[in-house]
């Protein structure tokens, strides 16, 4: 498997073979499923919490006398069915929604994702990138490169004039091949590696 390799002036200067182990891996959707359900599940917010009868304030005395007033009877206005008491069965605030998954198929979810976009031909490489911090230069880039919709640039070290000329360009996320998740690899149409992105890739997950 070969991709395109672009220079920083976006001219195509020829082609770079890619490891099979990784980029020709035999395809699980069930596992690239799992793992995307996975990290979603984990990157989520317990924001929902409310009050039981325990936590309401007040209702430390009954609110009426118990006879004589031809209401029911009543002993404290913390009661789930009285107006501003407690709430029943309602969301706590300590529910854990983190689900886990085994290493060995959490990289053969990660090869699949990889597979599946290297065989759509939507990987391609940049040598590198460097000079002056510019939002324009890298959009000029951009524009040059087959990029469709949104890409992800995939870096093999820090890159801080990349990182910070792709900042506002909403269409572009960089990432650190250390943190390539199955997450990204499916919302991004397109694939950079810049420079030897996928040695490092080939480096930290074929371990």
């Amino acid at each position: 498997m070969n991709i395109d390799v672009y220079n920083q002036a976006g001219e195509k200067k020829g082609t770079k073979a890619l490891n099979k182990a990784v980029f020709q891996a035999e395809v699980n959707e069930g596992l690239m499923h799992q793992a995307l359900v996975r990290q979603q599940a984990n990157a989520r917010y317990n924001l929902g919490k409310v009050k039981t009868r325990a936590g309401v304030r007040g209702g430390g005395r009954k609110p009426f006398r118990q006879k004589g007033t031809g209401r029911a009877r009543q002993g404290t206005i913390r009661a789930p069915h009285m107006r501003g008491g407690g709430v029943v069965f309602g969301p706590s605030g300590i529910r854990n929604f983190s689900l886990a998954m085994p290493k060995k198929q959490r990289r053969v979810a990660l090869f699949s994702a990889l597979t599946v976009k290297s065989a759509n031909k939507s990987i391609f490489a940049l040598e590198g990138y460097e000079g002056e911090i510019s939002t324009k230069k890298f959009s000029d880039l951009l524009s040059k490169l087959p990029v469709e919709r949104n890409v992800l640039i995939v870096l093999s070290e820090k890159n801080r004039v990349l990182e910070k000329s792709s900042l506002n360009v909403s269409s572009v996320k960089t990432i650190l091949a250390s943190y390539l998740n199955i997450s990204d690899l499916m919302k991004y149409r397109k694939i950079c590696f810049v420079g030897d992105a996928d040695k490092k890739i080939e480096e930290i997950f074929l371990k």
